[in-house]
């Protein structure tokens, strides 16, 4: 049987340069009105019982080329589970071989959250009981941004996720923390304190295949210090809600190429910084990495230096405006080397464990922040 490729799909984003026999080259698209590629999600069909060997050729020239040396990709059968395939990584090619078990398999650079898993999510949560749904506005494309809002407490906390699409990592964190919010299990924290989740900032992103930007191919994070119609009004309507309620403490949740390791960055060179917004950052830290092995606080980003934040960016900008303790939290694409899984490396599971951890942190210093 041919082989064929496909990534004419939710999320999809591939490129067919060539089969030669059974070794498939292929080349990652860029965003749309942008240089960043480095997101693929593609289909296979008519792989049973062969060995077939795949070469991304343009890999070398993708936006965070550092983060393929000791990288996995993912793949499935089924669509549910997706494992590691042994990848590598040389000349500018990213490789890996698959013996088809099967007649149809799916690669992708992490685990998908897909906008039909979104409108799931949506769906579910919207369902449950103390649970506020709001469109705050609409997309380039015209896709709505959701908005929960759960609890009556003083403390207004926002968590947003996926201002970078191909961080797909990022909604499978939002898929278990908007479970935790609707258990039993958070309602002290949600006596304390009212939470906004925006699950997908991005959802044109998503969508189209996207790694970094939106439709206009508009990095969402360097949009916070003027968002505007044209370009970005996906920050524009979320800004506009959080300077109606304020905000206390703000997660906002990503995916990082290079660092094998979960850790949070936070705004320690915005000009109002204090000592006591800051060490209330650093205990979220702390507590957080002693509350499950998943967590790290030795790897991680440089610190700006004082007055160099970059107030585009959510973080520095959330921090900056509402004196808010503002937190960017960084998943891997690669495993978690200081706690790997060698079948399945960093995963949707744990990508929805740690929101609970971060969640259950949050509702210990819930008081303090």
């Amino acid at each position: 049987m041919t082989l064929t490729i496909n990534s004419a799909f939710d999320g999809g984003n591939i490129r067919l340069v060539a089969i030669h026999g059974n070794r498939v080259d292929l080349e990652i698209v860029r965003d749309h009105r942008s240089d960043f590629y480095q997101w693929f999600y593609f289909r296979v069909a008519g792989l049973a019982g062969k060995r077939v060997t795949f070469r991304i050729l343009n890999a070398g020239d993708s936006a965070y080329p550092l983060g393929w040396p000791g990288y996995q990709a993912r793949v499935s059968t089924d669509r549910r589970a997706w494992r590691l395939i042994p990848t590598r990584y040389g000349k500018g090619a990213l490789e890996f071989d698959w013996t088809g078990e099967g007649q149809v398999a799916w690669f992708a650079y992490f685990a998908p959250y897909t906008m039909e898993m979104h409108a799931d999510l949506i769906a579910r949560t919207a369902a449950k009981p103390g649970v506020v749904h709001r469109e705050l506005g609409l997309s380039l494309d015209g896709q709505p941004i959701d908005c929960f809002t759960l609890g009556s407490g003083a403390k207004q906390v926002w968590l947003y996720a996926r201002q970078h699409p191909g961080e797909s990592m990022a909604e499978w964190w939002m898929d278990g923390a908007l479970d935790w919010l609707t258990s039993d299990a958070a309602r002290d924290l949600l006596a304390k304190a009212t939470v906004h989740v925006v699950p997908n900032m991005n959802p044109d992103g998503t969508r189209r295949g996207h790694l970094r930007t939106n439709a206009a191919g508009v990095n969402l994070n360097r949009e916070w210090h003027a968002p505007t119609p044209e370009r970005s009004p996906e920050v524009l309507c979320v800004l506009k809600a959080m300077d109606a309620t304020g905000v206390a403490f703000a997660m906002d949740v990503h995916g990082d190429e290079a660092i094998a390791a979960n850790f949070i960055a936070g705004f320690e060179g915005i000009p109002s910084w204090t000592d006591a917004q800051g060490a209330k950052f650093e205990d979220f830290g702390r507590r957080l990495a002693a509350a499950t092995p998943d967590f790290q606080t030795e790897k991680g980003y440089e610190k700006s230096a004082p007055g160099k934040a970059n107030l585009s960016m959510s973080t520095n900008q959330l921090a900056e405006r509402f004196g808010a303790v503002s937190v960017t939290l960084e998943m891997p694409f690669k495993d978690h080397a200081p706690n790997p899984d060698a079948e399945y490396g960093w995963s949707p599971e744990r990508s929805r464990h740690l929101a609970v951890s971060c969640l259950e942190t949050l509702a210990g210093m819930i008081d303090e922040i």
